[in-house]
């Protein structure tokens, strides 16, 4: 039976194409006995678990990568495949899309208890609560969000350098001697831009149209990230897909509730349960006060990532709006950003006050400001804005 699963996993193993190893992959701690790893479709968690296989088990049998798109566990229990797996030597697993098969929360804990020697990876998609609508998960599941590229990464990547990644600290501090540090090996706005457009989804990778393969991938993020998941009528799929259109058309905006129900025809509650799950899908951010949250209405909604906002056709982009977007993408990953009532666009973790513009300012700022079209600055308080990229 598991001779099959073993001949596509070395197939894929031997033909994993991944040039950028994620930072993610030396923070996990392995030796958990499961492990989750949530991202945005599109993201890289199928090459992420296939370069985990390879790095550190290469063909050895007692490692398996499996993808419940396989129709043989729509008439056979994972609990007995994992039992042959096991008696034959298996010590871990990589699942993806587990979600799909029946009551697979409820017989993960049960490999749990019955196979203390079996690790299991799953991927996740970022809609799934996992502990608190899977109780059976609670106390043994330890979880991990993978990203798409930073724009360390991308430039990484394409200018052949290893820069390695900043705390926000060093770069509010030392900015100056880091941008000079890098700016002498390469010119990062030569990147930039490209990153801006396209470069946050490893698929910019594959030789395909970049704008089609993310509407495909968006659409996906609709149909299963938030109706199969979240247990939606396919009916509303329009609703939802008005509703993101009006968003990307605006944001960032503050939102006016009553307006947008009126426009998809659906009750204030429910509108505002479609964006918390677009929120959740990582197709928008939500910048909120410091002390609010959801369900509260939002002082203003983002488009996730300037790839999202680029591949909107209809609208063309101000250098403001790309300016804001990758900011905010770029720190809410391991800050807290907010809206603040004080005179600044952005308080980070409580206590770092932002400003963000696409070019720099006529006046010398009074406060820390992120600043695009420029490679160095002269002036402690004003940061290139490419900088932030480098936070992971």
């Amino acid at each position: 039976m598991l001779d099959s699963f073993y001949q596509t996993h070395k197939y894929l193993v031997e033909h994993i194409n991944a040039p950028v190893r994620r930072k993610l992959m030396d923070e996990i701690n392995w030796s958990d006995r499961i492990i989750a790893i949530k991202g945005s479709r599109g993201v890289g968690k199928t090459t992420f678990l296939l370069q985990y296989a390879k790095e550190r088990y290469g063909q050895a049998r007692t490692c398996l990568y499996i993808n419940f798109n396989n129709l043989y566990f729509t008439d056979h229990s994972f609990l007995d495949f994992v039992d042959e797996f096991v008696k034959e030597g298996g010590r871990i697993l990589l699942l993806d899309q587990m979600f799909k098969y029946p009551n697979w929360s409820k017989e993960l804990r049960e490999c749990y208890l019955l196979y203390p020697s079996l690790h299991i990876v799953f991927s996740a998609s970022p809609v799934m609560r996992l502990t608190d609508e899977n109780p059976d998960l609670n106390g043994i599941v330890k979880m991990y969000n993978l990203r798409g590229f930073s724009f360390r990464e991308y430039l990484n990547l394409q200018a052949g350098t290893s820069f390695p990644e900043y705390t926000l600290d060093q770069i509010i501090f030392n900015h100056q001697d880091i941008t000079r540090t890098i700016c002498e090996k390469v010119h990062p706005l030569w990147y930039f831009q490209d990153y801006l457009n396209h470069g946050y989804y490893p698929f910019y990778l594959e030789n395909r149209h970049f704008t089609e393969s993310l509407l495909k991938t968006i659409n996906m993020m609709l149909e299963v990230d938030i109706l199969m998941i979240r247990m939606i009528d396919v009916s509303y799929l329009n609703k939802i897909k008005q509703l993101l259109h009006i968003i990307l058309s605006n944001a960032p905006c503050s939102l006016n509730i009553s307006a947008l129900s009126e426009h998809i025809d659906m009750s204030r509650a429910t509108t505002m349960n479609y964006i918390k799950y677009l929120k959740d899908a990582r197709l928008l951010n939500l910048l909120y006060l410091e002390d609010k949250r959801w369900p509260a209405k939002p002082n203003k909604v983002y488009i996730q990532n300037t790839n999202i906002a680029c591949a909107n056709n209809e609208r063309k982009l101000t250098g403001q709006v790309l300016a804001e977007t990758f900011f905010y993408n770029a720190l809410h990953g391991n800050h807290k950003i907010n809206a603040t009532e004080r005179n600044a666009m952005f308080v980070v973790d409580r206590k770092h006050y932002f400003d963000v513009f696409d070019k720099q300012p006529m006046r010398p700022p009074i406060r820390l400001t992120a600043v695009g079209g420029t490679e160095q600055t002269n002036n402690a308080n004003l940061i290139p804005l490419w900088l932030f990229g480098f936070l992971y």
